[in-house]
């Protein structure tokens, strides 16, 4: 598993964590980051994807139930729709690639979630993919054309 997909998968246990149970708080929740993560770079990484996912958690649920037609997001699996949360605030807060946000988000999906999961997961943060980073996508030559 590489270096930051570690970070990511801690991030999302943590949301799923506060998810179904909203009694933990966040000195908690970094005591288990700690646990878990023995790097500081990953510890950091995975404490700002679950910060701010936490903290702009209304404004990425707006935006995937927008998305995810016929489906509300309560009644969503909490894997799917914390998967969901992270992938849409990696892409919009940070400057990873939104093709490696996707790639991410599906791996987990297929470790943590349904059959269906990774699908689900990859139509809907398609598209939720900024434009700008949509932008950049298209401006980069391809392999057959360089």
């Amino acid at each position: 598993m590489a270096r930051r997909s570690k970070a990511r998968e801690v991030a999302l246990q943590m949301l799923y964590l506060i998810d179904v149970n909203n009694d933990v708080d966040g000195r908690a929740v970094k005591e288990l980051i700690n646990e878990r993560l023995k790097d500081n770079d990953l510890r950091e990484l995975a404490w700002w994807l679950f910060s701010g996912t936490a903290e702009h958690r209304a404004q990425l649920d707006e935006r995937v139930q927008q998305i995810a037609e016929n489906w509300k997001l309560d009644r969503m699996p909490p894997t799917d729709r914390n998967i969901l949360r992270v992938g849409a605030f990696e892409m919009v807060h940070m400057d990873t690639p939104a093709s490696v946000v996707i790639d991410e988000a599906i791996e987990l999906a297929k470790k943590f979630g349904t059959k269906q999961s990774s699908q689900f997961v990859n139509g809907i943060l398609d598209k939720l993919v900024p434009e700008e980073k949509r932008r950049r996508i298209r401006r980069r030559p391809r392999a057959d054309q360089e």
